[in-house]
């Protein structure tokens, strides 16, 4: 594929603002492209810098609620925009709600969408009559509306934009997330690293990472707790992630040995991440699921909710354990891993080996690129 000149529309970066895995995602994504092709960043952030090949522009955005926050934003990146669009760019992506009205400035350009997540499966109707759900959610199939071309970022959040939005079958690919595995594995002292955490270097250690919040189902792996306690007494569990539920959770956790740390640095995450035996993902709803490649990076045993991009990337039973999303599943399939050392290590070695062969940013690049090369043909059907 000829060199391209590529804008990237997102709301977080590694490097500048960062809320989530999206920032990740899409950075790695930028830094993989640039190695072929002129990429240009648009984001929030104080100050421009070019790092590992990806041009980094910034706007500094205000607004009374999130709404107006992420308009103001997208005037921002767009009057950015303008100052580096000579020579043209090629192609305008854009990724998730937060950068729609860009988008819509700059429809009449090769536009590609990138779905994420979508409000529904973040909320769904647990938060579904809010003013701010339906307005995200019209933004959503807005993007998917006049975008040229759409991609999701595993089959099942494909099926939901499709059915939500009325994303044509033709318009949507999907293209998975990646990982740089040697991010993520490290030689640590397991022991000294429980023992920091006052816990014994015998004790099997349980590590949550994410928000914590309702999509998430931190509260079902709280839930789970005692019933893994009654198989393996001395069972330790980790949370790192920060969210409105972490003071119910602390509260209904004080007799338990659980941790919450909130946000962790990440040499810090890293070195939990490695000292771990098993990591958990009992989401409700995960369009991808980020961690269980930085677990798998690492070598480690998961166990996770049988939902969407889990569900698609897991084999149960051969890289990792695959459960339904609630207490006593989440709980059995704890004790079904913990009884065994040698299976913990046999899924986790499987997981890395997966991996390698099929979630390098190379290659999920290049399924990027296929996608770039369809907006032309895109426009030739909508004529």
């Amino acid at each position: 594929m000829e060199s391209l000149k590529i804008a990237f529309f997102c709301w977080e970066s590694l490097y500048s603002e960062r809320v989530g895995g999206l920032a990740s995602a899409a950075t790695q994504l930028a830094e993989t492209l640039a190695q072929r092709h002129e990429v240009h960043f648009f984001t929030r952030g104080w100050e421009d810098t070019e790092i590992n090949g990806v041009h980094y522009h910034c706007c500094q955005p205000t607004g009374d609620d999130i709404i107006q926050y992420c308009a103001d934003m997208s005037r921002g990146m767009v009057d950015r925009f303008h100052t580096f669009d000579a020579p043209s760019f090629d192609i305008l992506h854009f990724h998730d709600w937060h950068v729609v009205e860009a988008l819509h400035h700059l429809q009449d350009r090769e536009t590609i969408f990138t779905f994420h997540s979508t409000e529904y499966g973040r909320n769904g109707n647990h938060f579904g009559d809010g003013w701010v759900f339906r307005e995200i959610s019209g933004k959503e199939w807005y993007g998917g509306l006049i975008a040229k071309r759409v991609t999701a970022v595993s089959a099942t959040l494909r099926h939901e934009a499709m059915q939500i939005y009325n994303v044509p079958d033709w318009k949507i690919d999907v293209v998975p997330n990646g990982v740089v595995p040697h991010q993520y594995k490290a030689h640590v002292d397991r022991g000294a690293v429980k023992q920091r955490y006052g816990i014994d270097p015998s004790s099997p250690l349980v590590l949550f990472v994410g928000r914590l919040a309702y999509q998430k189902g931190p509260d079902m792996l709280v839930d789970a707790v005692p019933t893994l306690l009654q198989h393996h007494e001395d069972g330790q569990f980790i949370f790192i992630g920060d969210g409105d539920m972490r003071r119910t959770l602390e509260e209904r956790t004080k007799t338990l040995p659980v941790r919450f740390l909130g946000r962790v640095s990440d040499a810090e995450y890293i070195s939990l991440l490695n000292s771990c035996d098993i990591v958990v993902i009992p989401s409700r709803n995960e369009p991808f699921g980020l961690v269980l490649l930085e677990a798998w990076s690492a070598e480690r045993c998961v166990v996770a909710s049988d939902v969407g991009g889990l569900a698609e990337n897991i084999e149960h039973g051969t890289d990792g354990v695959k459960v339904r999303p609630n207490p006593e599943a989440i709980a059995d399939g704890l004790v079904s891993v913990t009884n065994s050392q040698e299976r913990i290590d046999a899924l986790g070695r499987k997981g890395r080996e997966k991996v390698d062969h099929h979630f390098r940013w190379t290659r999920i690049a290049d399924r990027m690129a296929d996608s770039y090369r369809k907006i032309s043909r895109s426009d030739s059907m909508l004529c």
